[in-house]
């Protein structure tokens, strides 16, 4: 049917538009997130394009069903605007019969969402959350980036190091402070070494240094001057697990039905039905008046969208608190709006219905060549 291909073809193109505008906001957001963290040291500098990656995929299922929705909905609203519509109820179609072509459209973005939320999203927050914590526990020494203090993972000593051999286990012009209840030590030498012992123990050899021990309150300290000084390394712990639902696989959660597992299993099974959900709502939502003028119709309806996700998201913490039931939470939400659907669709059409001349009830009629009236 012409008018189904000229309907998809319209959708396809604000879509892709709508899209990657989408996108690079949420790019340039994580960037900026991930670049501070970075220059914090809380993240490996090497992994930033990963992270932003992981990342990107973690967002995917949430930009799909926003461009789906707004792409119908400035869609139908131009063909209001362009009076299209005036020309489709006039031709005796209804508003009902948009939905088949609408959710033709959008079944390609419940699918890809439905496939990253159960399967891609979990496997790139696991991807993610191992790269973490291969950084966070790697030995202090490794933290250390040249020309600046970093802090160990026990927050009692602080390194400074002016350079980096080719090795990475070699350092040049090291500045050590380190605090012993209230004792302050103080190490600087020209260089060192990271050396590993064969009863698993990390030591910092530093050579040709001074060692200045004294009160964090005093003033005096005491001198030591020394050739080779060894500094003991915490033993990092090995990675533990991340326990966050996020990274978790979807067969995961079935088998383990905790409360934060099945808060979790309610979000992903979210997704997709919120994708149908709302491109029926934007039919009806794309109706306005010309007099209000066209924002005040999409302003509405980006707040709907934005009620509609706030109360998955909060049926989402009521059952990681016990506070929902499982089955309430994955239907409550959907069915609430799925009925607000069903009552714009009847409201629209009895609106269109009684505004169509020829849908009146026909009034008296006049007989011929007589006048109305006494």
């Amino acid at each position: 049917m012409l008018f189904t291909k000229a309907l998809r073809r319209d959708l396809a193109n604000l879509a892709g538009v709508i899209f990657a505008t989408l996108f690079t906001i949420m790019v340039t957001t994580t960037l900026i997130r991930i670049l501070g963290r970075a220059a914090n040291g809380k993240v490996d500098s090497a992994s930033v394009l990963p992270l932003i990656a992981f990342s990107s995929v973690n967002y995917l299922p949430v930009l799909l069903i926003l461009t789906l929705y707004v792409s119908i909905l400035v869609s139908l609203t131009r063909a209001y605007q362009d009076s299209e519509m005036v020309i489709w109820f006039a031709s005796g179609q209804s508003l009902g019969a948009w939905i088949r072509p609408v959710l033709g459209f959008a079944l390609p973005f419940v699918v890809i969402s439905a496939a990253i939320a159960f399967g891609v999203a979990p496997w790139a927050n696991r991807q993610a959350s191992e790269m973490r914590k291969q950084f966070e526990n790697r030995e202090d020494i490794a933290q250390v980036a040249p020309g600046q203090f970093r802090e160990s993972a026990s927050a009692n000593r602080v390194f400074f190091v002016e350079g980096l051999g080719d090795d990475q286990t070699t350092i040049r012009n090291v500045f050590v402070t380190q605090a012993q209840g209230q004792n302050l030590i103080v190490v600087v030498s020209r260089g060192g070494r990271l050396e590993n012992h064969a009863n698993g123990d990390r030591f910092i050899v530093l050579e040709n240094g001074r060692r200045y021990d004294g009160a964090t309150e005093g003033a005096e300290f005491k001198l030591m001057e020394f050739a080779r000084y060894g500094v003991l390394l915490d033993n990092s712990p090995a990675g533990t697990a991340d326990d966050s639902t996020k990274i978790m696989d979807t067969s995961a959660l079935i088998n383990e039905p905790t409360r934060r597992n099945l808060a979790e299993l309610m979000w992903r099974i979210s997704l997709p039905v919120s994708a149908v959900v709302l491109s029926l709502l934007a039919i009806p939502m794309s109706a306005f008046n010309p007099r209000a003028g066209r924002s005040i119709n999409l302003v509405l309806a980006l707040l709907t969208y934005v009620v509609y996700n706030n109360l998955l998201s909060l049926a989402q913490g009521w059952i990681a608190q016990g506070k929902l039931s499982f089955g309430v939470g994955v239907v409550a939400v959907h069915l609430a709006f799925a009925l607000l659907v069903a009552w714009l669709f009847h409201r629209r059409m009895t609106l269109v219905r009684w505004r169509l001349p020829w849908r009146r009830a026909p009034a008296a009629a006049v007989p011929s060549g007589g006048q109305a009236g006494a």
